[in-house]
């Protein structure tokens, strides 16, 4: 980099080491200097008119020649991996996210989380890191900021001191500015990877297990409603994303979001976002109003990306009359939270519904609940997979069954732990059977599904692949 290869030789330590890290801060001063001025003669000498005409790759295309032809018009010359740093950051700067470009091409990192100026996280691999990026200052971050909800035709000021956007690649962006922001702009980007995650990633990864997937995957095709719980991070986007394998071709799926991140593997889809209220007056379309809609659009399953408000009760509507195998996902701690959570939300639609009445309604919709948790070390796995029965004495009867164990951390500092089978059948099983999709009695047999786990992949892969297509095109 610039600042290494300034550095004088052979001064390790005392005053030498002092004075070179001095000389480099002074050097790397020098640079910014330079990538300033350029940056600002850039802006001139682009051709705005022609701007939204050009591929992605065009526009960097001619930014990247521009700055090479003012680089050579300066006395000061720089070696020329600094020069290609330089070209690199100009290009960010001008065309994307500035400091975090870098990150935002990055293939194993899922977060970015920008605390200010001075203060840049990212979660790469299931860890959150501290970086050595920086911006300018405050102004330099705000301009990152405007820029990224400019591209997607939001604004933030201190009018409207909070942003959600979804970015092209479909990445999910939340921005909040002074005054609410107390130390000055805040970031935070959720990225989705260039290549999701495929079922056998989640298997070889040890998310989940061959026997959880083999219910799953019956349970989807006969058309049981399933609902995702977890926590932040999770995976419950993923999750869905891949049980949508398993719904056969041919039926017609409507997915409703506030920010559209479900990339469903299927054919047949429609996918619907939520629009918040603008400033130029534009109303506020709410999830509710886009599944009463979907409601009238022939759909064979409704897939809710997150239920979060009212829209809860239509939702349960929807898979009690005639849109079975319909799916969402929920923030909850476990599975009766998650039924808890679902309750409150019904009373968000406005109704005053006795509690036993919601109940009914939610242990007549709702019949697997699917949870997901982050552990020790950034993995995901799938703690639950449990059935809803019935309604006894006025609460929930859940029988778990297929879990995770967790006992342990590793010498890495990973969770480690076993799946296992409760030794349950599920009380759906007779459903499948009439529909033609028989589940043998020893999937269910009680018994550890696998050996002590951390990151590796589980044992017995290759056995249930042998019989699932979808399991045979990601080994391929």
């Amino acid at each position: 980099m610039f600042l290494q290869s300034f550095r004088p030789a052979g001064e390790k330590n005392g005053n030498g080491q002092a004075d070179a890290m001095m000389h480099g801060e002074t050097v790397e001063s020098e640079f910014q200097r330079l990538k300033t001025g350029i940056h600002r003669e850039l802006l001139d000498s682009l051709d705005l008119s022609r701007l939204a005409g050009l591929s992605d790759e065009e526009l960097r295309e001619d930014i990247r020649r521009l700055a090479e032809t003012m680089l050579r018009t300066r006395s000061r010359k720089l070696p020329a991996i600094d020069e290609e740093r330089l070209v690199e950051e100009l290009i960010a700067e001008s065309f994307g996210l500035g400091p975090l470009e870098v990150y935002m091409q990055d293939p194993d990192v899922t977060d970015i989380l920008v605390n200010g100026p001075h203060e840049v996280y990212v979660e790469r691999l299931g860890r959150l890191q501290e970086t050595n990026t920086v911006f300018a200052d405050e102004e330099h971050l705000l301009q990152i900021i405007q820029r990224v909800v400019a591209r997607v035709g939001r604004r933030i000021d201190e009018h409207s001191p909070m942003c959600d956007a979804r970015l092209p690649d479909g990445s999910r962006v939340n921005a909040i500015i002074p005054p609410l922001a107390l130390g000055g702009p805040v970031l935070s980007i959720r990225r989705f990877g260039h290549r999701p995650l495929q079922v056998n990633d989640l298997l070889t990864r040890g998310s989940i297990c061959p026997e959880m997937l083999e219910l799953l995957e019956a349970a989807i095709e006969g058309r049981i409603n399933i609902m995702i719980s977890g926590g932040t991070g999770s995976g419950k986007t993923t999750m869905l994303n891949n049980l949508s394998r398993f719904i056969p071709g041919g039926e017609r799926l409507v997915t409703i979001e506030d920010s559209a991140e479900l990339l469903l593997q299927r054919k047949h889809v429609v996918k619907l976002e939520t629009r918040p209220k603008s400033a130029e007056g534009a109303s506020e379309i709410s999830q509710r109003d886009l599944v009463r809609n979907a409601l009238r659009m022939r759909p064979d399953r409704i897939i809710l990306g997150e239920v979060r408000g009212g829209e809860a009760l239509d939702m349960l509507q929807a898979m009690n009359t005639g849109h079975e195998g319909s799916m969402s996902t929920i923030h909850a701690n476990d599975t009766r939270d998650a039924l808890s959570r679902l309750e409150v939300m019904v009373s968000m639609a406005g109704f005053d519904l006795p509690v036993p009445v919601v109940r009914r309604y939610i242990a007549s919709a709702v019949t697997l609940v699917v949870h997901l948790s982050r552990l020790k070390g950034g993995v995901r796995r799938v703690m639950r997979i449990s059935e809803i029965t019935a309604l006894e004495s006025g609460d929930y009867v859940i029988q778990d069954l297929f879990g995770f164990q967790q006992s342990g951390i590793d010498d890495r500092g990973i969770a480690r732990g076993h799946f296992y089978a409760t030794g349950i059948k599920p009380n759906f099983a007779k459903r499948l059977k009439e529909v033609g999709i028989e589940l043998s009695d020893k999937l269910f047999t009680q018994r550890a599904l696998t050996g002590e786990i951390a990151t590796g992949p589980v044992s017995n892969i290759d056995a249930i692949a042998s019989g699932n297509r979808f399991l045979q095109e990601d080994l391929a």
